[in-house]
């Protein structure tokens, strides 16, 4: 959803922040939250461009809607410094609000208004009107355009993902914030929203957004890997990937429970993780030889395919957790 502020209708345009050549859209450092003996986030640093895609990777409660929720000035840090569209996150939230669109993993319009109706009223919120800023939302809104007159409680996952999109970006911001926003829909619909995303950037938008989903972390620009309130890693998805720092093979074989639990009696497996139908195995001599496949066998497992292949973002992410440091 879009926030409100419903005091102030006019909107403010907010200057760029430069350093060292690119503009910032937002700048944290040393952001801390605690709640009661929780640690939600500890010391987050990092910064994102105008116009980029940056994505957080994480599981639930690694501190993702924490942060978000700061950043869209609705909750307040403990300790750190956050600067977002060049503005204090906490003494400037009045001005800030009427340029941050968000939409939170839980869909929080009216269930009661219709499609066209929801659109209506955040417009009016924010002192604009919905032709003002069509051409920003056309490619989203078309989609459910036919349903306009449908109650948004009773539209599917995706229609209610697109509907609650063109809210948050109908008074135009300059930063878009998404939580998690395509859990719990179908594939195609996600691949369809990640597309209008990037479509996005010709109005110099920038999005931060969450996702549990490694085939939507690969289309960010850059992505921060979080876990205990803490970033593990920020880089491109790409060289995420490459540091990885071991040989990873895959093993498959029909009885996959009995797989796994044979992998992680064997002393020579450093890590054992299921993936799909495969289990994604590291090994402490890095060894690509045939001990791995006549262990198998010896325990009764002879359909073992074992064979090396690249890492992606998870197995990166996961070798980080386990090695519990930053990088």
């Amino acid at each position: 959803m879009a926030l409100l502020n419903r005091g102030c209708r006019e909107r403010l345009f907010l200057p760029p922040v430069k350093n060292n050549h690119m503009i910032k859209v937002i700048e944290s450092s040393g952001i801390a939250k605690s709640f009661g003996s929780t640690m939600a986030l500890d010391d987050i640093s990092f910064f994102v461009n105008e116009s980029e895609i940056f994505g957080f990777i994480g599981p639930d409660g690694a501190g993702k809607t924490t942060l978000f929720r700061i950043i869209t000035t609705l909750l307040l840090p403990d300790k750190g410094n956050m600067k977002v569209l060049g503005m204090d996150a906490t003494s400037d939230y009045k001005q800030l609000r009427k340029n941050i669109g968000y939409m939170p993993g839980r869909f929080s319009l009216y269930q009661d208004l219709s499609v066209e109706e929801n659109l209506n009223f955040y417009a009016t919120v924010f002192g604009t009107t919905v032709e003002e800023n069509y051409e920003l939302i056309a490619n989203i809104y078309s989609h459910i355009e036919p349903f306009k007159k449908r109650l948004a409680g009773k539209l599917s996952g995706g229609m209610k993902q697109k509907l609650a999109l063109s809210c948050a970006l109908i008074h135009k911001p300059r930063l878009l914030v998404l939580d998690e926003p395509t859990t719990g829909v179908d594939a195609v619909s996600r691949s369809e929203f990640w597309d209008m995303l990037s479509k996005l950037r010709q109005y110099n938008i920038s999005i931060i957004v969450s996702t549990p989903y490694m085939d939507e972390a690969i289309r960010c620009d850059r992505v921060a890997l979080i876990q205990n309130g803490k970033i593990l890693s920020i880089d491109t998805p790409q060289k995420i990937r490459a540091g990885f720092s071991r040989k990873l093979f895959t093993v498959k074989s029909v009885e996959k429970y009995k797989l796994i639990k044979t992998l992680r009696k064997n002393p020579e497996v450093l890590t054992s993780y299921p993936f799909g139908d495969s289990i994604h195995v590291t090994l402490f001599n890095d060894s690509s030889d045939n001990s791995l496949f006549e262990y198998l066998v010896r325990e009764g497992i002879n359909d073992a395919v074992i064979q090396e292949t690249e890492a992606g973002i998870e197995d990166r992410f996961l070798e980080l957790m386990e090695k519990g440091v930053t990088a």
